[in-house]
């Protein structure tokens, strides 16, 4: 049966290496590449290779203008039809430059596939300057539509926190700084080294084996555990273990919902800190907006759930990277909804929030990350504290609350 793993990243040099290696290692396999640079002449340029050279090339033809819709389009035939051959055990996705790998995975899943990897591969060195770059897609080349209002920055955040394996590629410049920085970004994450030296490939009468093996285990983690295992006894490299490892899109969607997602913990190590900022009482709208844009350069990278006294009811979502800000209304706190309700709510959303639970307020809490170099954490405190209603402000109760100047309208486009 078809495996299908997907490989993604900004860093071209490390996601091409990672490619290059999961084909040496794995006899059978094949990457399926679609290049949207090529969407200004109309369509988007497809390629399969293996680990020799290309197999096959073709075009597909823009959708609604869009070259990330003519990937979706064309992507699920392929890989429809590799299945349908039986020769290719591994069919290696790799996504061109800005494509998330969420999307993807959702596309490959939702069409019944056996997607059993993400990967996002990663030069360390690069980490903070590709999160320091607030510089639109569209500027740098790099839009996979002509709508697409993205940055460089948060293409890269997200490319990186919803991989449970990053590829690690060698890298000269990379120094224990970005090794921390890296680690505090994705606590979670496996890190696998790209490696050097060979890739002529390992002899296929192993592989028979082990592919009997990791299909009786199947995906998950029994089958890790087994597959650690076999790659232990027959020297397989681990990126190649990670490419089977199993793939959960609702769980991996699920750590990544503001509401219950897997945020970093409080950390400091070679001069990179993460602040875990945990309060009860929300924000007062104005304060909070003033400060936005010190709240914004504070941090290479900040995240989590926020709560504003004006929309008590409402969860809301702070994303930031390269100085930029994304706030969305990602819907109800569980606290404001009717008991009825809650059956309608993910069991993972409820867990979350019985964990959260305070007894006057439920759910509604601040929760937000900040992880970056030489970070200020008591600088960064007290202009947080700063932006909370003050005791006077409390104590007037929700009703008065919701008539403070709403400052956020604009950003949530109201």
């Amino acid at each position: 049966m078809l495996s299908v793993a997907i490989v993604g990243g900004l860093h071209a040099d490390a996601r091409r290496a990672a490619v290059d290696r999961l084909l040496a290692e794995v006899p059978g396999s094949v990457a399926l590449h679609h290049d949207l640079a090529t969407a200004v002449q109309g369509t988007v340029v497809r390629t399969v290779r293996d680990r020799t050279g290309i197999v096959s090339a073709g075009e597909a033809p823009l959708v609604n203008d869009c070259a990330c819709c003519a990937l979706r389009e064309d992507l699920v035939p392929e890989l429809e039809r590799l299945a349908a051959d039986g020769l290719t055990r591994l069919a290696v996705v790799e996504l061109w430059d800005s494509v998330e790998p969420k999307a993807m995975a959702e596309v490959v899943a939702s069409a019944d596939l056996r997607l059993t990897g993400v990967i996002t591969a990663v030069d360390p060195a690069l980490v903070l300057p590709y999160l320091g770059n607030g510089d639109d897609l569209a500027d740098a080349g790099l839009a996979a539509a002509a709508t697409d209002q993205r940055t460089v920055a948060d293409t890269f955040a997200r490319q990186l926190e919803y991989a449970p394996v990053l590829a690690l590629a060698t890298s000269q410049d990379a120094d224990d700084e970005d090794r921390a920085l890296l680690a505090q970004l994705h606590p979670t994450a496996r890190q696998v080294p790209i490696g050097d030296g060979d890739l002529s490939g390992r002899g296929d009468r192993d592989w028979e084996s082990w592919f009997e093996r990791r299909s009786a285990e199947g995906p998950g983690p029994a089958g890790q555990a087994g597959l650690a295992s076999a790659d232990s006894e027959s020297g397989r490299h681990p990126l190649a273990e990670a490419a089977f490892g199993g793939f959960d899109v609702e769980a991996a969607a699920a750590a990544q919902h503001p509401a219950c997602a897997l945020l970093p913990a409080d950390a400091d190590e070679c001069g990179v800190a993460t602040l875990v900022w945990h309060r009860r009482r929300p924000f007062h709208p104005e304060r909070l907006y003033a400060a936005l844009e010190d709240l914004c350069c504070a941090a290479a990278r900040s995240r989590g759930r926020f709560w504003l006294a004006d929309r008590p009811d409402t969860l809301l979502h702070w994303d930031a990277a390269g100085g930029a800000l994304c706030v969305e209304n990602a819907g109800p706190w569980l606290a404001s909804l009717p008991d009825a309700a809650w059956e309608l709510v993910p069991p993972v959303r409820r867990a979350a929030a019985a964990l959260d639970w305070h007894p006057e307020h439920g759910d509604c809490c601040q929760h937000l990350v900040f992880t970056s170099p030489g970070l200020d954490r008591d600088g960064l405190e007290l202009l947080l504290e700063s932006c909370l209603l003050t005791d006077a402000e409390y104590a007037a109760g929700r009703t008065a609350w919701k008539q403070l100047p709403p400052a956020f309208d604009s950003l949530l486009e109201v």
